[in-house]
């Protein structure tokens, strides 16, 4: 893979790129976030890693704007001291995909590029899922409800989809974490359960019938009820 790292700290800026080069990859580094926008325009790269606190736009703007300004759809993974469940949803609501707490642990960060490079397959989807009046076209990226459409943010649809290809059947939050965010341990926050209620409040509230059901202990399932 051909990775960005946008960190301000030099030691530890030098010390992912040597670790990700001894594993085959190819790294560059941005020193602040203007440098990394400048970079990631100016080349393609299959990841960015991402710190937030960073000077010339910090690291939540720099997201944004890859997302929004340069379309640039690859993984994105916030590296930060903030771990709280309000700044894990703030990071992955501006378009990040993942999120690793300093001091990062070089084997966890493996472990989560490997699981991101995964994702192409689930991307290439171009099925269309259905449960009674609710509709998800993967390929458009479209939702509706009653024929009426839902608008919801990439990590809300990615969980919408996980839920309804697996209508029926409970899945817990572990089974969630991989699936959608490619993470596979407990993060240590209750970011599914935060997610899982946007969902609730987009595609359940105002409707009759309920879809998203919590099972005690075990998880979630989406069923007609």
């Amino acid at each position: 893979m051909k990775i960005l790292i946008v960190e301000d700290e030099p030691d530890l800026a030098s010390f992912l790129k040597k670790g990700l080069e001894e594993n085959g990859h190819e790294a560059m580094i941005a020193y602040d976030g203007e440098m990394g926008l400048k970079l990631a325009s100016n080349a393609e790269f299959d990841c960015i890693l991402l710190d937030v606190i960073i000077p010339k736009f910090n690291g939540l703007d720099v997201c944004e704007k890859l997302r929004k300004d340069l379309g640039f759809t690859n993984p994105i993974l916030l590296l930060t001291a903030l771990g709280a469940t309000d700044d894990v949803v703030e990071g992955l609501n501006r378009g990040a995909d993942d999120y690793l707490v300093k001091p990062v642990k070089f084997r966890e960060l493996l472990a989560r590029l490997k699981a991101h490079s995964r994702r192409k397959s689930y991307q290439e989807d171009n099925e269309t899922y259905s449960l009674g009046d609710l509709r998800l076209d993967m390929k458009s990226k479209e939702v509706t409800r009653n024929e009426q459409v839902i608008k919801l943010t990439a990590k809300e649809f990615n969980l919408l989809a996980y839920l309804l290809k697996n209508k029926g059947r409970v899945v817990s939050r572990v089974d969630i974490l991989e699936n959608v965010w490619d993470i596979n341990f407990d993060m240590g926050t209750n970011v599914t359960d935060v997610y899982v209620n946007y969902l609730r409040n987009k595609v359940d509230k105002g409707f009759d019938s309920k879809m998203i059901h919590t099972v005690v202990g075990m998880g979630y399932v989406m069923k007609l009820e």
